[in-house]
């Protein structure tokens, strides 16, 4: 069990990212958070296992109207207790 933070770039507001990583985490079984910054990017925050989260990123790379451009990502401590994945407003 791992945790994620990332940064995407790209085609990634206005296009659905927020609500297809909140569809494919929730039918994947993973946990956490996803949002939309105000320059442009959209940062999440994923808890799952390492391979399933590399499938939530290839499902979302993957979706024909949603252009990642880069992906940041860095290793965060677990949250114990967390059980849903959820959108948060923009930052």
């Amino acid at each position: 069990m791992v945790r994620k933070h990332f940064f995407f770039s790209g085609r990634v507001q206005g296009v659905g990212f927020r609500y297809q990583s909140a569809y494919y985490a929730r039918r994947l079984g993973l946990t956490g958070w996803v949002r939309n910054l105000s320059d442009g990017r959209v940062e999440m925050e994923v808890q799952g296992k390492e391979s399933v989260i590399a499938q939530l990123v290839l499902e979302l790379k993957n979706t024909s109207y949603i252009r990642i451009e880069r992906v940041v990502c860095e290793n965060l401590p677990l949250k114990e207790g967390e059980d849903k994945f959820s959108t948060r407003f923009t930052c």
